[in-house]
């Protein structure tokens, strides 16, 4: 939602805080049970000064949602313009996907959760975000079977397996937790990987090509727009 004409910066301070409080009330107790009392309350606002801020209820879970897509999608169609082997591009999209798993758990938990409370062209503009992602992963898994790296399999199924795998993860993960988005990425891309691959193509020698493309760019990282901090 654009700041109305007029509104210095605090305004945006002060909204993207109540986002973040939003998304930690919608992950805990879920959108439809959290009450604009609640929320106002919790940003310690009255009533009509939390809708000055925000508009409507439905606009913080449109925001929340936006959080997630945004930067996964530019991420995503970076890494997919990469002159790059695609089972290298998957294994960048996995590791981004992830760091931002961890870096936004409760966005994430409404976003998987509470999307179906979008309406008219909220909801479309969604759903139509989350087709653009998963189309692009299904290009990367099906540009891996074309180059001979990965067995033919229908490419649907192999999108949502890759997908699956990934996106639970936020349901038991802690950021604070032993593992990052690194580690959980090699062992995600190891397990997948092995069972995608054709018998000619050696995925060992995954990470060390993940290392030399890591050394040719260094600030590789800077494609993945982080989410507002």
């Amino acid at each position: 939602m654009p700041r109305p004409p007029g509104h210095g910066p605090g305004y945006e301070v002060k909204r993207q805080e109540i986002i973040d409080l939003a998304a930690d009330l919608f992950a805990r107790k879920g959108y439809a049970a959290t009450s604009i009392t609640e929320l106002g309350d919790a940003a310690d606002l009255a009533k009509g000064a939390l809708y000055y801020y925000i508009g409507s209820k439905e606009n913080l879970l449109v925001e929340i949602q936006s959080r997630v897509l945004t930067p996964l999608l530019s991420a995503a169609r970076r890494i997919q313009a990469l002159d790059e082997h695609p089972v290298l591009k998957l294994r960048l999209l996995s590791e981004t996907l992830l760091e931002l798993i961890l870096r936004r758990t409760d966005h994430i938990w409404v976003y998987e959760h509470d999307y179906r409370h979008l309406t008219g062209d909220n909801l479309t503009r969604l759903l139509r975000q989350r087709k653009q992602f998963e189309k692009i992963v299904r290009s990367l898994l099906t540009d891996a079977m074309d180059c001979g790296a990965f067995r033919r399999m229908d490419p649907r199924l192999t999108m949502l397996q890759f997908l699956n795998l990934h996106n639970h993860t936020y349901q038991w993960v802690r950021p604070s937790g032993p593992w990052d988005a690194r580690f959980l990425s090699r062992e995600y891309c190891a397990t997948l990987f092995a069972g995608f691959r054709t018998a000619d193509y050696d995925v060992s020698g995954l990470e060390d090509e993940l290392g030399a493309f890591r050394e040719r760019y260094q600030d590789w990282t800077a494609m993945v727009p982080a989410a507002h901090a």
